[in-house]
């Protein structure tokens, strides 16, 4: 159970020099029992101290590295509102050892080829779960060592038998891989490997409780590289074990349950694999391993990660630099919008859409789109003269002539005063640039 603020504040220097950031010692130990500060922010703690905090100073969700860059964990929240989720869930497929090994290189082919596009944002799936399904140690070796040199995304070594992880694990261990799993009765061996090894464990137990215990059996072999597993392979089940396990781990501050979590979906019709892959990614799944891998069935499941893992408090937004959309030329039209993502995409679809090359000036708005940004002052004349000034453009196009948007009319003449470019409005919605591109005579 994490410690009290008085608890903290017992073991502080009580200086109340404010050099941590907080006025008083005792302000500096309540938010370190909130989980909202550093210990390393105080400059005066001692070596005892620091030990015996230790536990508070913590995350109360532990990061688990492994892989090609892949992070779980390490989040001090419940809900998205009250900061922000900062490592989006882990997503990998399944590849099982009891294919054939055509059917394995066409599925890691595959998985490699899942990389998407969409606003200004980057898709992919992270990486492949290779299962002992064969029992047979040999065969799950080669497989892994087949995945492995045909693709660079993180991997998961999964097997229930020891004999299987010891033959898998160490030619391939350069990789740090994530290895399990480790239940109760082979923990000591699987957490030894994985010790030796220097690899994250998953830990599998069925139920909460008995979870418990295998955790603080584990961490009494002197590791803590773990990721669990509560057993549960139903819907409901496993969403209720999530919950738990979040809610504990980040509200009673209970270290046993203070670390990632992985799912597994056992849906076997893809579409209801989603559906039940977004319940985990949604509530609180660090990893998630699934069948599905046809692009058309997981760029949803990518897109809900995606929105659920973004900042709620820092809008999507684009550079704000001069884009180029066709094949432009000198007479081509200018258009400015914001660098808001949504605004931007927008614009430049219904641009792509009307088929006359165009160029197209996001202006930095923090983010914001053309009303919201007019209303807070950042999308003033200045700025959008300063922006056509500095984004090249004019060395482009040998016309001067500017298309704003519809709800900023308002601006037009103070704009073309200060930028010395006639201003054209443009429609109010993106929706109209089709049919007003066509009837454009610059």
């Amino acid at each position: 159970m994490g410690l009290t603020g008085l608890e903290i504040y017992k073991q502080l220097p009580k200086k109340n020099c404010g050099e941590c950031g907080t006025p008083t010692c005792l302000a500096f130990a309540m938010a370190l029992a909130a989980g909202k500060g550093a210990l390393d922010s105080c400059p005066y703690v001692s070596d005892a101290a620091r030990e015996a905090l230790d536990s508070a100073a913590a995350p109360p969700i532990r990061a688990i590295k492994f892989g090609n860059g892949s992070v779980l964990g390490d989040e001090t929240v419940l809900f998205r509102h009250d900061k922000t989720f900062y490592h989006p869930t882990t997503i990998l497929v399944h590849v099982s050892d009891v294919w054939s090994d055509a059917d394995i290189s066409a599925k890691v082919e595959e998985v490699n080829g899942l990389e998407f596009d969409r606003v200004g944002l980057h898709y992919s799936m992270d990486g492949i779960a290779i299962v002992n399904e064969s029992g047979d140690a040999a065969r799950f070796a080669q497989v892994v060592q087949k995945v492995a040199a045909a693709t660079e995304k993180s991997l998961v070594i999964l097997s229930d038998k020891v004999e299987a992880l010891q033959s898998a694990v160490p030619p391939v261990a350069a990789r740090k891989p994530l290895i399990g799993s480790a239940t109760e009765e082979n923990y000591e061996t699987v957490v030894a490997l994985a010790k030796e090894q220097a690899l994250p464990v998953i830990l599998k137990a069925n139920g909460l409780d008995a979870l418990n215990d295998l955790v603080e059996k584990a961490q009494a072999l002197g590791y803590k590289e773990f990721v669990l597993d509560p057993g549960s392979r139903k819907p409901v089940e496993t969403l209720a074990n999530l919950t738990h396990l979040r809610r504990l781990a980040i509200k009673k501050k209970f270290r046993p349950f203070g670390y990632p979590v992985v799912a597994f979906t056992t849906k076997n019709e893809p579409l209801d694999e989603i559906a039940e892959a977004s319940i985990y990614v949604t509530k609180y799944a660090s990893a998630l391993v699934l069948k599905a891998s046809k692009k058309g069935q997981v760029l949803p499941l990518l897109t809900l990660r995606q929105n659920i893992y973004t900042d709620p408090q820092k809008p999507i937004q684009v550079e704000p630099t001069l884009h180029a959309v066709g094949d432009v030329n000198e007479n081509s039209p200018v258009y400015v919008t914001t660098n808001f993502s949504l605004t931007y995409y927008s614009v430049e679809g219904e641009v792509e859409a009307s088929k006359i090359p165009s160029y197209i000036l996001p202006v930095e708005t923090d983010g914001t789109s053309v009303l919201t940004a007019y209303a807070a002052g950042k999308y003033e004349p200045e700025k959008i003269a300063e922006a056509l000034l500095n984004c090249g453009v004019v060395d482009k196009v040998k016309h001067r002539n500017v298309i704003i948007p519809g709800y900023v009319a308002v601006i037009s003449g103070k704009l073309q005063e200060k930028s010395g470019w006639k201003v054209i409005v443009g429609p109010r919605e993106s929706s109209g640039i089709v049919s007003f591109a066509r009837s454009l005579s610059l």
